[in-house]
């Protein structure tokens, strides 16, 4: 019954124009409940597009340093390599 509802039935017009005046016809209506209010939908939060350009911002410099820490560490790592092999070579002779 909630999902179905049901329309309100026609209005009964007079039989024929020969009616009395003086009778009363009497029409029975049903109504239809009342539709049930709609679930207040939440809002979502209003983001600027300042604060989308911060964020990419935010993500590029922060990717620029992860880079720049990576390349280092393998520059540092090739550096103790060599000289681990020009020390070793000079141990030998």
């Amino acid at each position: 019954m909630l999902f179905r509802p049901q329309l309100p039935e026609a209005p009964q017009l007079p039989a024929s124009p020969g009616t009395p005046v003086g009778r009363a016809s009497v029409v029975t209506q049903h109504h239809a409940p009342p539709p049930a209010a709609p679930a207040p939908r939440r809002s979502l939060p209003n983001v600027s597009t300042g604060a989308i350009g911060l964020v990419l911002l935010g993500g590029v410099v922060l990717t620029a340093l992860l880079t720049a820490v990576a390349v280092s560490a393998i520059s540092v790592a090739v550096a103790a390599v060599v000289l681990r092999s020009l020390l070793n070579s000079q141990h030998r002779r």
